[in-house]
């Protein structure tokens, strides 16, 4: 039997498609997993498509490990930010290094 992809799925849907497959899911970040419901898996193990016997463990992640980063919110700023060319740094109230412009 071959590991489905699960990364991308809601916990809930990850759960159902395991389940149909014969699979067996444990999320090592998760210890409420059989709670989650619209968490998102990130990653898994095996990866799909890799050949495993009925009734195996597939481990699936709804974080990313120390390192590996996320991509952040990615919806719209608003306001936008202004259009236009560079525009020159200003420094912070009460920071204590001041930017140095160039004469």
């Amino acid at each position: 039997m071959r590991v489905p992809r699960l990364v991308g799925l809601m916990a809930v849907d990850a759960r159902e498609t395991a389940r149909a497959r014969g699979l067996l899911l444990n999320a090592p970040d998760r210890p409420d997993f059989h709670l989650a419901v619209v968490d998102y898996v990130v990653r898994q193990y095996p990866q799909p498509g890799a050949e495993v016997p009925r009734e195996s463990m597939v481990y699936v992640w709804f974080d990313f490990g120390p390192g590996e980063g996320g991509g952040g919110v990615h919806e719209p700023r608003i306001p936008r930010p202004p259009r236009g060319g560079l525009q020159r740094e200003l420094d912070e109230p009460g920071d204590p290094y001041m930017v140095l412009s160039s004469p």
